[in-house]
C-alpha cells in the first residue's frame, strides 16, 4: 500500500522462531497489499471497483473490511468514507486493520512483546527489549526528522493521519475537496484499524474534528492544526 513497515520482536525466543514469525508477519502484509492495494490493477479492490468482481465472489477479508467501513461511515457521520475519492479506497482502515491482525497473530504465537510500525501507524504489545514500556514518536508535521510528541506505553494502538507524508490525500467527503484545518491527527486506542479510521475522519472534519475527538469514548488524541497549534488529551501517556 505504498508504505514502509518495520517489526521489532522483543521476546527471548530462538532466532529461527523469531525469523519464522517475522516471515509470517510480512507474508500476511504482502497478502493484504495484493488484495487491497489501489495501485495494483489486479487487486481485489481494483477489480471490484471496476465491476470485474462481484462482492459475493470476493474474499472473506474484503467483505469483512467493507462491512466494517460501512459501520465506521455511520460512526463518523459519513466523514470516514471509503468512496471519498470517487472510487473504492478502504486504505484508511485497511493499513491499521492489517497491522492489528498481524499483532494479534504474533501474540497468539507466543510473541507477546513487539512493536509493529506500518507507515507511522503503530501497535505495541508488552514491553520493549529494555523491559520498559515502548516509546512511540509522533512525527512532526513540518519536519520529517523530528517528533512533536513522544508517547510511552504497552498494549497501545497509535494511528496518525495528516498531510506530512502524502500531501492533501484526505478529502472532506461532504465538499468533495481536500480536507483543511488539521495538519496532523493522532488517535490512541485499543484497535489500530479503528484508530486509523477515526484519525482519517477527524482530518476530514477539519477543526470541527477536535470537538468530535474530545467526545470520542475510549480513545485519546493529539492534534496539530494548520496554523501550528498542538492540542491533546490530558490523559495522553506522554514522556520526555
Amino acid at each position: 500500500m505504498g508504505t514502509a513497515i518495520s517489526l521489532d520482536l522483543a521476546d527471548d525466543l530462538p532466532a529461527t522462531t523469531l525469523h519464522d514469525l517475522a516471515e509470517e508477519t510480512f507474508g500476511w502484509l504482502r497478502e493484504v497489499d495484493a488484495r487491497f492495494s489501489t495501485y495494483r490493477d489486479d487487486s481485489e479492490v481494483c477489480r471490484l471497483d471496476r465491476g470485474e468482481l462481484r462482492l459475493a465472489d470476493a474474499s472473506a477479508d474484503l467483505r469483512a473490511v467493507l462491512e466494517r467501513c460501512a459501520d465506521l461511515w455511520a460512526a463518523t457521520d459519513g466523514y470516514f468514507d471509503a468512496y471519498a475519492t470517487g472510487r473504492l479506497d478502504p486504505s484508511g482502515y485497511v493499513k491499521g486493520w492489517s497491522a492489528q491482525v498481524a499483532s494479534d497473530r504474533l501474540v497468539a504465537a507466543g510473541a507477546a512483546n513487539h512493536c509493529l510500525n506500518a507507515g507511522g501507524d503503530v501497535v505495541v504489545r508488552g514491553l520493549s527489549p529494555t523491559r520498559e514500556p515502548w516509546r512511540i514518536g509522533i512525527a512532526h508535521p513540518w519536519n520529517p526528522m523530528a517528533t512533536c510528541l513522544v508517547l510511552a506505553g504497552s498494549d497501545l494502538a497509535v494511528a496518525t493521519s495528516g498531510v506530512q507524508h502524502r500531501g492533501q490525500h484526505v478529502r472532506d467527503p461532504r465538499r468533495g475537496e481536500p480536507a483543511r484545518g488539521l495538519r496532523s491527527v493522532t488517535v490512541v486506542g485499543a484497535d489500530l484499524g479503528v484508530a486509523d479510521a477515526y484519525a482519517t475522519a477527524a482530518v476530514a472534519m477539519g477543526e470541527a474534528g477536535i470537538g468530535w475527538l474530545d467526545r470520542l469514548p475510549d480513545h485519546l488524541h493529539a492534534v496539530v492544526t494548520d496554523d501550528g497549534r498542538l492540542l491533546h488529551s490530558t490523559r495522553l501517556p506522554l514522556t520526555d
